[in-house]
Formats: structure tokens, sequence, C-alpha cells
């Protein structure tokens, strides 16, 4: 039987049909690939923060648990995406096949990292061979199928790989925090001290000048002072963002008692929502990058304190946002050092 294909992956959409892949309950992730596909032999998952933070909690960080939990997910819906936060994550491996009518200029060899969400590609995992509790990485042996759509880029020579591959699953942040914040802002990055938040950081500072403010909001002491030594941020406040009063009245006071142009939430925990909207002033921007958010508290909690704030749900995907995430990572020997130590050479 001949199948239609589609750019989108709707051929491979199980349940319900009409739906496309990312809002499938599950996908067909059956060899071989199709005429509009491409295949790739997976090294590494690079899951979501929040969906491996809901993970390892779930399993209580004990790694037998938490692979038993992947690959039943997987089996389950053909792809890596959390029944619970909805999210996914991406991957890196090697293009194994490539079909005549995918569109991507890639080779059989490449090393690529997807640009598209786990949630939506179709998975096989044969074997779990190593999960990294520090950087939200799972090694494995498997294949991954890209759809025509699908975007990904090649891991470049002159960066680790593991490295490479973290910053590539955050690039959108940056790349949209270029794009929302202007000279002389002043910035709040909750998590500020995550993988996400180093980088929103750090491009902050570098967009709002030295007439401009950045603040950012950390939990972890330790990831605090990683932070500090950036020195991206003028004010660096260590709170718990699920108490929202508390984090208003800290923000105004390191503020001039005044509200924040631009709040940025990279913060991988569910709850989070009005912390980031109570601060920031009328007609200022809350920009929700974190696949925690709940956007009915969100919306219905800013209607409940009547605030103007114009909201922006996060989108990882920004015209150039892989390279110029990686350029950011290269002109900041600080930032550089940071994520190798974190995030680089774990094999």
């Amino acid at each position: 039987m001949m199948i239609s294909l589609c750019p989108y992956g709707t051929h491979r959409v199980l349940k319900p049909k009409g739906a496309l892949p990312q809002a499938a309950r599950r996908i067909d992730n059956r060899l071989p690939m199709q005429a509009n596909e491409m295949l790739i032999s997976v090294e590494t998952l690079n899951v979501d923060s929040a969906s491996f933070t809901q993970i390892r909690e779930a399993c209580g960080a004990d790694k037998d648990k938490m692979a038993a939990m992947i690959l039943d997910i997987v089996n389950t819906r053909g792809k890596l995406q959390n029944p619970v936060t909805g999210s996914g994550g991406m991957l890196l491996g090697r293009v194994k096949d490539i079909g005549p009518d995918f569109p991507g200029k890639a080779r059989a060899g490449d090393q690529v990292a997807t640009l598209v969400s786990l949630s939506l590609t179709p998975l096989v995992i044969r074997r779990i061979k190593a999960i990294h509790l520090q950087t939200d990485q799972v090694d494995v042996e498997g294949e991954a199928i890209l759809f025509a759509s699908g975007i990904f880029a090649r891991i470049p020579q002159d960066m680790d790989r593991k490295l490479a591959l973290s910053a590539l699953d955050v690039a959108g942040a940056p790349a949209q925090t270029h794009l929302l914040v202007r000279p002389g802002d002043s910035v709040l990055v909750l998590g500020a001290s995550g993988k996400s938040g180093v980088l929103c950081c750090v491009q902050a500072r570098l967009d709002v000048g030295a007439r401009g403010r950045v603040i950012g909001l950390c939990y972890d002491p330790r990831e605090a002072e990683e932070l500090r030594a950036l020195d991206a941020c003028d004010v660096i406040l260590m709170a718990d963002a699920r108490d929202p009063m508390d984090v208003y009245r800290r923000v105004l006071a390191a503020n001039g008692g005044r509200k924040v142009d631009v709040a940025i939430n990279v913060v991988n925990i569910p709850d989070t929502e009005m912390a980031t909207i109570l601060p920031v002033r009328d007609g200022g921007i809350a920009y929700f990058f974190s696949m925690a958010t709940n956007f009915a508290k969100a919306a219905l909690g800013a209607e409940g304190v009547a605030s103007n704030a114009r909201m922006l749900i996060g989108n990882g995907y920004t015209p150039g946002h892989a390279e110029f995430t990686l350029d950011l990572i290269r002109n900041h020997p600080g930032l550089s050092a940071l994520f190798l130590s974190r995030y680089g050479g774990k094999e």
C-alpha cells in the first residue's frame, strides 16, 4: 500500500489520527525509514530539564528505575515524551541513512544534534548505557527518525560534543533573549544559574549595556557562585521561585523599588508562573521558556492581579539560533569554561 508522506510526519501518527506528531499519544517508530526521512544512529539523549527532573524525582534518583521509566515511555509512545511534563529533549548521533526526498543537507556519518523535540521524534532505544544525573543526559544505543521538516545542526569540530549538545538543547533561550531585551532594560532571570539561565544572563548583560540591570534568581548556592564568577548579573538573589511574594519583594528591593522590564523564566519545576509575572511592569514582558510552565495558571494568575505584562511562550526555534548560541559560548571564556566543566567530556 502506498503511504502518503507528510513533511511534518503525520504519516507516522497512530493515535489520534489527524494529530501532528508532537500532540499524538503514539507514533510509529518502526523501520525502515521513508523516502522523506533521515535515519540517525543515536548516541546520547539530552532530556529536557523539566522532564528529567520529574523522572529523577519519581524514581528517587535510582538509575535502574529511571532507565525502566524511559524505556516504558518510548515503548508506549514511540517517542520520548514525558506524559507528566509533555516535553522531550533532543539527541546526539550520527547520520545512518538519508531518504532520496529528504531536503536537509547531510551525509552518512555526519555527527549531528537534532533541533526538534524528542516529543515528536520517532525513537527506538535498544539499550541504555548510562544515565548522567548532573547533566540530564542518557547514553543509549538506538535509532531515531527525522522528518523532512526537522532541523538539525552538525556538531562543530572545535567544541566538545557533549558541551555542544547541552548548549544546542537550549539554544533558543539566549537567541530569544537577544530579540526581547533592549539597551537600558532591567531584566530578571528566574533559574539564572542553570543551563539556560547562565546563557540568558550573559546575553542579557550584552544587550542591556552599561545603563541596564540584570538580576539573577537562583536556588542552588554552588551554582549561584558559578554564575557570580561570570560577572553577568548586577545582583544575584537566593530565593524559591515557587514563593511569588518573596520573589516580588526581593526583586523590587534589588531594582530600586521598580518593577523590571523583562522577566525570563527558565526554571525546571512547576508553580513559578506568578513569581515571573508579579515583578514585571505594565507593558513589560514575561517570557516563559520553561517546559514546566502551566499556561492556564499564568493567564488566570495575571488576570487575578491585574497584570498588563505581555506574556510570551518560549519557542525553542529562532532562525540562526544554533550558531548564535555556540558563538556566545565561544566568545565568552568564562561561559565556555563553565559549560565544559558541567557538561563536557562526560563519556
